[in-house]
């Protein structure tokens, strides 16, 4: 290397030690003047308290206000049907009809019975008219006189008895029309034309339905809440709140006529340790049907200064629940609290949290405890959501 090359080499190594203090600084500005990023957004809603209504909800199936079985008094051949099968049918109504003419026959008899009874029972007053001058007279035996009178009570027994038999053949002749007992809804007939049916034969069921019953089975426990104001005599209302109770249906729809309890049953079912109750609820053009499932919902109690929180806020871990509260100095922390009953859309908290404090709904499930937060204020769901 020869000295003018090595003094170069030199004279750049003094100007880099004389430059570095100066890089460092500029980059060390450079690292400042970077900002801190801002805190994560969380959305808080504050613990509330009020009173609420705390609804309950049973199985529920439906069935016929009454279901008259409609079966035939006499036996025979049935020869007619006259209804619609699963139409509205009236109480009197003509629903099957039997063959009446063995009826007629046997009413016709029946009507020359009387006719002979009759006979016989003048011959016997005349017998009486006659004799009983004699008698006085002396002229015929007392005996004999004693024997027209029996005869002619007999005759009078025999007359009575052909009238009966009279009524009994023109009932049954009306028995071979089959009617209906009710008004309501009559089911697929059972039997069919050209049967032979008697007293024990099922022809169809006749339900009334408008209104329309509902039986569900009440723990022992609930039962034992309510049976106060259930057995006061009244209409049990206290016990199921002005709203009175709700029918939801299979598909999940509320239907939308309220019902009224009705009555509890006598016993608590020794296999279940239910009771069961029934209620009746409106049926206007007959859309509920007999066997149809459904709950039953009622408020049956109230809870007072109850504390909720957005069901969302809460998470189950272990088989505890926990919530993410944001403090005053907007710093997140969780806290392990004890939960009640639901709400609607909202959950009763039975301890942890206290009314007016805040409890993280989004944003804060991957921010750590201690760490700074931006409360963004979240829309609290009413009690009926």
């Amino acid at each position: 290397m020869t000295k003018g090359v090595r003094s170069s080499i030199i004279g750049f190594g003094f100007i880099l030690a004389a430059a570095s203090p100066l890089l460092l600084a500029a980059c060390q500005s450079t690292k400042a003047a970077t900002p801190a990023p801002p805190p994560p957004d969380v959305t808080v809603a504050e613990v509330v308290k009020k009173d609420v209504p705390i609804a309950s909800e049973w199985i529920a199936t439906l069935d016929g206000y009454v279901n008259a079985q409609v079966r035939p008094q006499v036996s025979g051949y049935l020869v007619k049907r006259n209804y619609r099968e699963g139409s509205a049918v009236r109480a009197g109504d003509v629903l099957f009809e039997i063959d009446p003419r063995p009826f007629e026959a046997a009413l016709a008899q029946a009507k020359a019975q009387l006719a002979q009874a009759q006979a016989q029972l003048g011959r016997t007053e005349r017998d009486v008219e006659r004799d009983t001058p004699l008698a006085r007279e002396k002229a015929i035996a007392q005996s004999q006189m004693d024997n027209d009178i029996q005869a002619n009570l007999a005759a009078q027994a025999t007359v009575e008895s052909a009238r009966a038999l009279i009524q009994t053949a023109q009932l049954n002749v009306g028995f071979t029309k089959v009617t209906s007992l009710v008004d309501g809804v009559a089911a697929i007939a059972t039997a069919q034309i050209g049967d032979l049916v008697g007293p024990t034969t099922l022809l169809t069921t006749v339900s009334q339905i408008s209104p329309i019953k509902a039986y569900f089975p009440v723990s022992e426990q609930e039962y034992l809440r309510m049976a106060g104001p259930l057995n006061d005599g009244g209409s049990g209302q206290q016990a199921w709140g002005k709203a009175g109770l709700e029918l939801l249906l299979s598909d999940g729809s509320v239907y939308p006529k309220k019902g009224s309890f009705l009555a509890a049953d006598r016993e608590v079912d020794l296999k279940t340790g239910t009771i069961r109750m029934s209620a009746t609820f409106p049926n206007p053009g007959n859309i509920l049907r007999p066997g149809q499932y459904g709950r039953v919902r009622a408020n049956t109690r109230t809870l007072v200064n109850a504390r909720l929180v957005p069901q969302r806020a809460v998470s189950e871990l272990q088989g505890g629940y926990q919530v993410r509260v944001v403090g005053s100095d907007n710093r997140l922390a969780t806290r392990t609290v004890t939960v009640g009953d639901q709400v609607g859309r909202l959950i009763v908290v039975s301890s942890g949290l206290e009314p007016g404090e805040r409890v993280a709904i989004e944003g804060a499930q991957s921010v750590k405890d201690g760490a700074l937060v931006t409360a963004k204020p979240f829309a609290m769901p009413s009690v009926s959501e």
